[in-house]
């Protein structure tokens, strides 16, 4: 009796194995067949064909740089994979942490989430092209007097955000807590809620933020 009692035992346990198997390999085929039919699945020689290449002219700090970039590489990697301008940061890579933020067009830009390729024509500036020579721009000699920044990481994309904050001041454009929007006008002088609110993009590990809030007004006044 205990006999049969195994047989049957291992008899069971090969048709559950079995069973499973079956049941894997169906499920499997029914994935892989969702896959093909929405395209996510790539032919192996498609995977092996040469990158699509463009050449654009970008005006690079104030100098035309004739590149031939691959369709899907960053502006940031172009910079500083490219071009050696180290400058901007690569910290979330997902347009998080605004450490890379440069200038498109006088426009703050997270250069992470911007393709080189959309550049062509256009007007970049990193953190390299704001000073003229050896005079640095209003808002760096700002960051150091008013000690803006701590191990430095997040300050070129901290200091581009500032740059056209000021602008953005000068245009007159609202924020969210701007108050009446209707009233607003040309050169806004902006409160410490302003400059915090426009510069939220920003992030400091190093937690500068009163500092870089006190650099920003400090440029404001003038």
């Amino acid at each position: 009796m205990k006999e049969d009692f195994e047989s049957v035992e291992v008899s069971f346990e090969g048709s559950r194995r079995s069973f499973l198997k079956q049941v894997s390999a169906a499920g499997l085929g029914a994935v892989t067949l969702r896959m093909l039919e929405s395209g996510a699945v790539v032919a192996a020689e498609g995977a092996s064909e040469a990158p699509d290449m463009l050449a654009v002219t970008v005006n690079i700090n104030g100098k035309d740089q004739a590149l031939n970039l691959d369709t899907r590489v960053t502006l940031l990697d172009a910079l500083r994979e490219g071009l050696d301008l180290t400058g901007s940061k690569k910290g979330c890579d997902h347009g998080q942490c605004g450490a890379c933020t440069v200038l498109v067009d006088g426009r703050r830009t997270l250069s992470c989430l911007t393709l080189a390729a959309m550049c062509d024509g256009k007007k970049v500036t990193t953190v390299e092209g704001l000073a003229k020579g050896e005079e640095l721009h209003p808002v760096q000699k700002a960051f150091v007097a008013f000690d803006g920044l701590q191990c430095g990481y997040c300050t070129p994309g901290q200091i581009c955000s500032a740059v056209a904050l000021m602008q953005e001041a000068r245009n007159g454009d609202a924020s969210y807590v701007t108050g009446n929007v209707r009233t607003v006008g040309k050169n806004l002088k902006l409160t410490d809620d302003e400059i915090r609110e426009r510069m939220s993009g920003n992030i400091c590990r190093c937690g500068a933020y009163p500092n870089i809030v006190a650099a920003v007004r400090e440029v404001q006044k003038v």
